[in-house]
């Protein structure tokens, strides 16, 4: 069994069972989540495994909610404009920098991230019920590195959450985005 299905198995989906989670989760009463980690190149697995828990979860009265940054980062372009078309026009005539650059405005500025997560949590999510799954984040390389998104959802999210990190650990508590950006050692949530 590889390393990071053993992790999902025997350490989070354990603690995602139990009636409220959140304080295994984090420390902190205001950021309920934590991160799992994985290999990039184990990114159909790990949404096979995902799917799986979330039926397990179900099965147990826990209600759901995946929530993926790949449609979220769709969404936002979209309502900027920048559909696929738009973007392979401003790479051709800005250049590939300058298009990630405006892509990062626009998850910041324009159409932040953290909020279109935060409105697709249900509103009337329990605690003790609820949980949320934040998946596809490797859809947002190079444009926008997840430990912006995690502090911008402090106290946005009050149910415990999970986000699925393709990525590799430095340290005890530094991740390196997609095994290739240098690593973020300002992670506060548990890292499984």
């Amino acid at each position: 069994m590889p390393d990071w299905k053993a992790r999902l198995t025997q350490q989070l989906e354990p603690v995602l069972k139990q009636p409220d989670p959140r304080q295994q989760l984090s420390a902190y009463h205001d950021m309920p989540y934590a991160i799992f980690r994985y290999p990039p190149e184990e990114e159909f697995g790990v949404r096979r495994q995902v799917s799986l828990l979330r039926t397990r979860l179900e099965q147990l009265g826990k209600r759901v909610t995946v929530i993926s940054l790949a449609e979220c980062l769709c969404a936002a372009l979209e309502a900027e404009g920048m559909g696929p078309a738009a973007l392979i026009d401003a790479e051709k005539s800005v250049g590939l920098e300058v298009t990630v650059d405006t892509i990062f405005q626009i998850l910041s500025e324009y159409q932040p991230l953290d909020e279109l997560v935060a409105r697709r949590i249900p509103s009337d999510a329990d605690p003790l019920r609820d949980l949320v799954f934040i998946v596809r984040a490797g859809a947002l390389f190079p444009m926008y590195r997840t430990s912006a998104l995690l502090e911008q959802l402090k106290g946005k999210v009050q149910v415990p959450a999970v986000l699925f990190y393709p990525g590799e650990l430095d340290g005890a508590a530094g991740l390196r985005f997609m095994g290739v950006l240098d690593a973020e050692h300002n992670y506060r949530p548990k890292i499984f």
